[in-house]
């Protein structure tokens, strides 16, 4: 089966189910990588484009362009080991990268056709066109953007026979750039460069905003895409994506040990919910966990760090992808190559795009809730028993920026002006990300990709805000006794999700103090900094859930049907509230939901979907939401 990448380098795939990832040499914020080896970038970014566009006749447009799709802009240090260098994303392609890396082509017979394919060695062509040693397009900004304007140049020059002042009259020239000859994903690649020539783009970055100016007469000339003689993919038959993806089928096995054969929803099993996740791997290394026999995890989509996506399974299976068989009963799930803790050097502009896309087609198909309880990341997803509430996962992490990906879906994160209102109202969480820096201990253990070799403070820009055990900045943080039994505090740990709140999610104030602001979280009261209310947004429109009478309310992990309501011949699943410390919601105390309580449910191998006479919220508990039956609470409207 063939897979097809828009990138010389995501070509490893396709050719022997490699992966890399763009590289570039400019960073938005500090990298992990950065913060840790004291590496900076030096200044003149800006005059750096200009100089190369003037010096090779490429308009400077057209280089911001090629180069923003590319690397985003970003920095990736730390994986030139997989031939993507610099903003250009300039390749070369070792065959040791082949047999040590995550290809694995050791002892393949053609191995040497692999490595010496032109596309591997963008690179070593940019070195000849420009005179410039191969070590200093790689390290060195303004050499690699000389590098990348130099090979522009000359494809512009063998597909038109000159250049030209129009951006677009450098359509084929830009298409040829992304080395791809699928056309759907030659078409994507120019279509994502022109739209940003044409609307602009600006980026703070490390050494100030990177500006690349709107031309709205800019359009590509498809036309042009003739001289390229590219293919068209038939691998896409099947695949349940919006047409404008490039999006292949590659159905896995479904096993039962990954997944459930199933016909949701036309059984009556609602999809409600979809998860975003990240593989802590290559997209390559990625599938192979996914497509080998005997798996037992699995997900429904697969993206690479170009937006390229596989769909494993169909939509109507149920993947065993989050760690809890009800949440995965309800959910889509959507893998992305990349790892966690260096989560900004993965999250592609492209990602975030294609992502967006992808999901806001299936929130549509399956009429899903465009809000961040069922928006998921992985990170928010419960465990579905006390034995496993510590145990889940943390991905996307910190690094998504789920302001972003809300607004591209159409459902931003917040409306109105920031603020905090009275004890008793509901608040959105809401940091402008690309401004709230924040800092996190990192240690190899949370980062399988190698880049970390030792624990340290990291810096970066974050979607989420750290809650307290008092209003000030030496406070303890919050402390989840069942995820630290035996410690007094939470930790500032990028893995530790129970101290923390994301963008999106809401929650009900439960005091106010100086620039402080406390709310119910995770049974208890938790503290965020939340100075003239700059972090949050005042909501209406959603609901509050309180216990009824004198006791707490239970918390549960998953929303079964009760014993009885089983037919016979079904053995019950086992619905019983979690007895975790903490884990129910006191007295006193409130809580949010987005959407009316639905019946519980389970569904069986055979076929057979039980539905219960009980409902259950799904609510915002701490950094995940969590099953409440209504039976046992008293629901109100924020006002």
């Amino acid at each position: 089966m063939t897979f097809y990448r828009r990138k010389s380098t995501r070509w490893l795939a396709s050719a022997v189910a490699g992966s890399v990832v763009a590289a570039g040499a400019l960073a938005l914020l500090p990298s992990a990588a950065q913060a840790q080896t004291g590496t900076a970038q030096s200044p003149g970014a800006q005059a750096d484009f200009a100089a190369a566009a003037a010096k090779y006749d490429v308009p400077v447009s057209v280089l911001m362009g090629v180069t923003r799709e590319e690397s985003g802009w970003q920095a990736h240090p730390g994986y030139s080991d997989k031939g993507g260098y610099g903003l250009g994303n300039l390749t070369d392609v070792t065959t040791s990268m082949l047999v040590d890396g995550a290809a694995g082509a050791g002892g393949r017979s053609d191995l040497s056709a692999l490595v010496n394919r032109p596309g591997m060695h963008t690179l070593r062509t940019a070195s000849e066109l420009t005179g410039i040693p191969a070590a200093r397009l790689k390290s060195d900004r303004r050499a690699n953007l000389e590098g990348t304007a130099a090979l522009l140049a000359s494809y512009q020059k063998s597909l038109t026979g000159g250049l030209s002042a129009n951006p677009s009259e450098w359509t084929a020239a830009v298409a040829r750039y992304s080395q791809v000859t699928d056309k759907k994903a030659a078409t994507r690649y120019v279509d994502d460069v022109f739209g940003a020539i044409a609307s602009g783009a600006q980026q703070q970055t490390a050494q100030g905003t990177l500006r690349l100016a709107a031309d709205q007469d800019a359009r590509p000339e498809l036309s042009q895409l003739g001289e390229l003689k590219l293919t068209s993919a038939t691998a896409t038959d099947g695949a349940e994506c919006p047409a404008t993806m490039d999006c292949t089928y590659a159905p896995v096995s479904v096993t039962g040990s990954n997944g459930q054969v199933s016909d949701r929803p036309a059984n009556g099993i609602q999809i409600d919910r979809i998860v975003i996740h990240t593989a802590e791997g290559t997209f390559a290394s990625a599938l192979a966990t996914l497509s080998a026999p005997g798996a037992v995890a699995s997900a429904h989509y697969l993206m690479d760090t170009d937006g390229s996506t596989t769909q494993l399974m169909p939509v109507e299976d149920i993947a065993y992808a989050v760690g809890n068989y009800h949440y995965n009963l309800h959910s889509v799930s959507i893998e992305h190559a990349g790892f966690t803790a260096q989560g900004a050097q993965w999250y592609t502009d492209a990602t975030y795009r294609q992502t967006a896309e992808l999901v806001k087609y299936l929130a549509e198909q399956y009429d899903v809730p465009l809000d961040r309880q069922h928006i998921l990341g992985h990170d928010n997803v419960p465990g579905s028993l006390d034995s496993n509430l510590a145990k889940q996962h943390w991905d996307p992490g910190t690094a998504w920026d789920w302001n972003r990906f809300m607004k591209l879906l159409g459902a931003p994160t917040a409306t109105g002006p920031h603020g905090v209102g009275q004890v008793g109202s509901v608040v959105t969480i809401a940091p402008r990300f690309e401004k709230n820096t924040q800092s996190y201990t990192v240690c190899p253990a949370d980062d399988p990709s190698g880049v970390t070799t030792a624990c340290g403070e990291v810096a970066q820009a974050s979607n989420s805000l750290f809650v307290r055990q008092a209003p000030a900045a030496d406070a303890p943080l919050l402390l989840d006794p069942d995820v630290h039994p035996g410690l007094t505090a939470g930790t500032d740990q990028i893995s530790d999700w129970s101290d923390r709140v994301q963008a999106g999610q809401q929650f009900v104030v439960a005091d106010r103090q100086g620039d402080w602001t406390a709310i119910w979280y995770d049974g208890q009261e938790g503290w965020i900094y939340n100075p003239c209310g700059r972090n949050t947004v005042p909501t209406t429109g959603v609901t509050v859930i309180r216990a009824v009478g004198p006791d707490a309310a239970p918390l549960y992990g998953q929303a079964y049907p009760a014993a009885s309501e089983y037919p016979a011949g079904l053995s019950p699943s086992r619905q019983v509230a979690l007895t975790a410390p903490g884990y129910r919601i006191p007295v006193g105390q409130a809580y949010v939901v987005d959407q009316p309580a639905a019946a519980a449910d389970d569904f069986f191998t055979s076929g057979a979907v039980v539905k219960g006479a009980q409902k259950y919220y799904q609510a915002q508990f701490n950094n995940r939401t969590i099953y409440v039956n209504a039976a046992d609470v008293t629901a109100t409207e924020a006002g």
